[in-house]
């Protein structure tokens, strides 16, 4: 492990094109939601800049697609083991602009979690396949006979990969690593808030002996850069990664390129609990939301489906747990409940429970300020909610749960699905086959039993406003891929 990279905010960084380090003409500011401290200032790509990422992608795909897989395979073991190497020496730095506790920033910012999302894909699977034979009859097309056919996956192209703020690094690994791995050339474009730590990502795929324009990297303040890889006739891909309404305006302006898409897009994580649920187990899952990365996850579990009879219990529990979670500087050891990303994450996260209160739910705990310097948000609990609350029905991406109770199993399945998201759920009970009888009757992309840890290799992505496509495992290879058939007559 390197030495912890010391933060100079009047460090000078530079955008990633055709495997040149290019200045831009002006810059934005870079802010630690921790301390409103300035972190550094990100290179703010202008439409130019975008096209000429484009331009390099796309020149440089004919002989990235070309590579052996088992060369591909090479170099992203090569690029997994330089972040290996580094990575754990960039936690202070990614901590500063994400914000994210010190347990957070280095289990899962830029742990070894980072470098395995790349060595996943260093070994090479062949994907292709080939249809047994079928007996043709004579008909006006041509003569009888047998009928083969190959089924083979090809690169779909160039692949914007755009991310969302809360895990940056780790969401570009999830999507450049398959994307690579595929044949594909990239162009990485992170959020606003955070994209430092994915310039030094550039770095090491630099170190890593890829070739000039495989991988590209913009950072901009502005809307005006994705919306031109969105809308451009050569990037082949869109993979995104954030709110569903934005997730909307992609599709809208990549239709007129029949742009494919793969899209991680919003969540209001349903946690059922029947009257056999084992309380003290599912509060330490739902109080995740507020210890895990302060509810900036889509797969919180931040809408519970409790029976009638757990709710005072669960209540009680969850703001008894509320009160012992430190809410202080994420660089201290023993807090619990770090910032917000931004100034305006923490004002929305606000005005959602002051609506929460407004329409009706009860202010069990938190809703206050702290006397902090940073966007914090202290951890919050919403009682007495009912289904057609607006705090019940977005997502507030931040430390809030809501509560809502129900009487029997065929509500509870009603309420988890009284929305328009479906990413991530979870059924807590004592009857294993009750547990999942319930799982399956939720419209969600994802559930887990009596547990908050998802399959790493399992598919993962979302029904209705939650997303298009599967990403992980074989089904986060395929998404990258166009499928060709190829058939013969013998």
């Amino acid at each position: 492990m390197g030495d912890v990279r010391a933060i100079d905010p009047q460090e000078e960084w530079s955008l990633l094109i055709g495997g040149e380090w290019v200045g831009t003409a002006s810059n934005y500011d870079v802010v630690d939601p921790n301390t409103t401290q300035i972190v550094g200032h990100a290179p703010d790509a202008t439409v130019a800049d975008a096209e000429a990422a484009i331009a390099s992608a796309k020149a440089a795909l004919p002989a990235w697609a070309a590579t052996s897989p088992v060369e591909r395979g090479a170099l992203l073991q090569r690029l997994a083991d330089v972040l290996r190497d580094k990575a754990p020496a960039w936690s202070a730095l990614v901590q500063a602009e994400t914000g994210a506790t010190i347990n957070v920033a280095e289990t899962m910012q830029v742990g070894p979690n980072l470098a395995d999302r790349y060595a996943q894909y260093a070994i090479p699977r062949n994907l292709d396949r080939a249809e047994m034979p079928v007996a043709q009859a004579a008909s006006a097309l041509g003569p009888a006979g047998l009928v083969g056919a190959a089924v083979y996956r090809r690169p779909v192209g160039v692949v914007a990969c755009i991310t969302s703020y809360n895990f940056p690094l780790v969401n570009v690994a999830g999507k450049l690593a398959p994307a690579l791995a595929m044949g594909n050339t990239c162009i990485i474009k992170p959020a606003p808030q955070d994209p430092l730590g994915v310039l030094l990502l550039g770095r090491a795929v630099e170190e890593a002996g890829f070739p000039p324009g495989v991988v590209n990297i913009l950072t901009s303040a502005g809307t005006e850069v994705p919306a031109a890889l969105v809308r451009s006739p050569d990037v082949n891909m869109v993979s995104f990664t954030g709110s569903s309404a934005v997730g909307a305006r992609i599709m809208a302006d990549g239709a007129p390129s029949m742009t494919r898409t793969l899209m991680e897009l919003g969540g209001k994580g349903a946690l059922v609990m029947t009257d056999d649920a084992d309380v003290g187990k599912a509060v330490g899952a739902i109080a995740s939301v507020w210890g895990f990365h302060s509810g900036q996850i889509c797969t919180a579990p931040t809408r519970v489906i409790c029976h009638r009879s757990k709710v005072d219990e669960l209540v009680g529990s969850l703001t008894a747990v509320a009160g012992m979670l430190k809410v202080g500087n994420a660089t201290e050891r023993d807090t619990l409940v770090g910032p917000l990303v931004s100034e305006q994450q923490r004002d929305s996260v606000e005005a959602f429970i002051r609506g929460g209160v407004e329409a009706g739910a009860t202010l069990v705990c938190g809703g206050e300020r702290p006397d902090l310097p940073g966007y914090f948000v202290v951890p919050t609990l919403l009682a007495d909610c009912t289904a057609e609350m607006h705090v019940v029905r977005e997502e507030a991406f931040g430390p809030v749960i809501v509560v809502l109770a129900h009487d029997d199993d065929d509500e509870a399945v009603a309420l988890a699905n009284d929305s328009e998201y479906g990413l991530f759920s979870y059924v807590y009970s004592a009857d294993n086959a009750r547990a999942l009888w319930i799982a399956q009757q939720i419209q969600s992309g994802n559930v887990a039993l009596n547990s908050v840890v998802p399959h790493p290799e399992a598919p993962f992505g979302g029904f209705k406003r939650s997303g298009i496509g599967r990403d992980r495992g074989v089904a986060g290879l395929e998404a990258y891929t166009e499928v060709q058939a190829i058939s013969w007559q013998a």
